[in-house]
């Protein structure tokens, strides 16, 4: 049934265009437990984060792929984590935090082998990579595995609370050397290395080149052997290493839902460069659920703009490439967890099995949406 839904092309970009010509939404959709609403703006050139969701009458799975250096990592993961996730699920009776640590190093040994056939062509593969912060709920159980600093957090009620009535609640660890434990754990590890985190253009990174210190991909980071490459010095400047600087091995929180816990809010890095945990579950908490992604978004994007003394209006004017001088690309996925639905309405869910992914490209898909719009109107 997965892998069927993975490759249906029409399901997957069912979404609409949301009047910023680099932001796209899909407003509100049903999963087994609840609802959930994606979004997502562009801001480089070329697209950097991915995103999916794959929901069925026994699980749902929550993706988000922060790329950098390229989209190549990110795209590879939107395609074969869930897939590898299932079928280990399949074999093991099941989901569980040993099933997606195998399907998390089964996609960095491919992405590996991806890179080794694709090297003499395109040496600069070496030094793409992508975090990678996925979500799963099997029945009552939540599973939150992470690489890099895409986060999720959780909107939890408080009874007898009038003034906090929703709290926020982080599940996932950020692997940032920004942060003051990731950074002395890199340098912990690697005590003949002074030089393994470096203070330059002003933040913390690892050999001066990257903030994250968890990833899939990353190659020539992580295998030293990638640096002696000829074709690999050819390319760039090689980092000579004495052994792996990052890994892939995920951080992982498994937990049972209570009825208390209202919603799932996962988003790449560049949403928590603007917002808080706290401000973005009141958010969540206190305005409707279709097309809260959305409103997740715009919120990041005012304040964005508020950054630079200008209004969100003239924001939402610049171009991709230039606009990533003022934010990141942004994926939001929430996700509503209704613990009261009824059998009957938890089977009519089930029915709505299905895969969701945001567009590979923002810019084109809403270029498309658009000319699209016009033949209709012109019909």
């Amino acid at each position: 049934m997965m892998l069927r839904s993975c490759c249906r092309p029409l399901e997957r970009f069912i979404g609409r265009w949301a009047g910023d010509g680099l932001l796209w939404q899909s407003e509100l959709k049903a999963h087994a437990s609840g609802d959930y609403s994606i979004a997502v703006v562009q801001a480089n050139s070329c697209l950097e984060d991915q995103s999916q969701v794959f929901t069925s009458s026994s699980a749902t799975y929550v993706g988000v792929y922060d790329g950098h250096g390229g989209p190549e990592a990110s795209r590879f993961v939107n395609k074969h984590l869930f897939p590898y996730m299932h079928k280990f699920a399949s074999e093991q009776g099941g989901l569980s935090e040993d099933v997606i640590k195998k399907a998390f190093n089964a996609t960095e040994e491919e992405f590996l082998r991806l890179v080794k056939r694709a090297l003499p062509a395109k040496p600069q593969i070496a030094s793409v990579g992508s975090c990678c912060l996925v979500g799963a709920i099997s029945n009552t159980k939540l599973y939150v595995a992470n690489l890099g600093d895409s986060r999720a957090v959780l909107g939890r009620k408080v009874s007898g609370s009038k003034r906090t009535p929703v709290v926020a609640e982080r599940l996932s660890t950020d692997h940032n050397v920004g942060v003051d434990e990731v950074r002395k754990e890199v340098v912990a590890l690697h005590p003949d290395d002074s030089h393994v985190v470096v203070y330059t253009r002003g933040v913390w990174r690892i050999k001066g080149i990257i903030q994250v210190s968890r990833s899939i991909g990353d190659v020539y980071l992580k295998k030293p052997e990638f640096n002696r490459d000829p074709i690999f010095q050819q390319f760039g400047n090689p980092v000579p290493l004495k052994r792996a600087v990052m890994t892939a091995e995920p951080s992982i929180l498994t937990r049972e839902l209570k009825p208390q816990d209202l919603f799932l809010i996962f988003a790449s890095d560049g949403l928590w460069e603007q917002l808080t945990d706290e401000a973005a579950v009141e958010i969540v908490s206190k305005n409707p659920r279709a097309g809260i992604a959305k409103r997740l978004v715009r919120a990041a994007l005012h304040e964005a703009a508020r950054k630079r003394e200008m209004r969100y209006t003239d924001l939402k004017k610049i171009e991709k490439g230039i606009r990533r001088h003022f934010h990141d690309d942004i994926t939001v996925i929430v996700v509503y967890l209704d613990h009261n639905i009824s059998s009957h309405a938890r089977g009519a869910k089930n029915a709505i099995a299905g895969y969701t992914t945001a567009p590979v490209d923002i810019f084109s898909h809403n270029s498309n949406y658009e000319a699209e719009e016009k033949v209709h109107t012109k019909i």
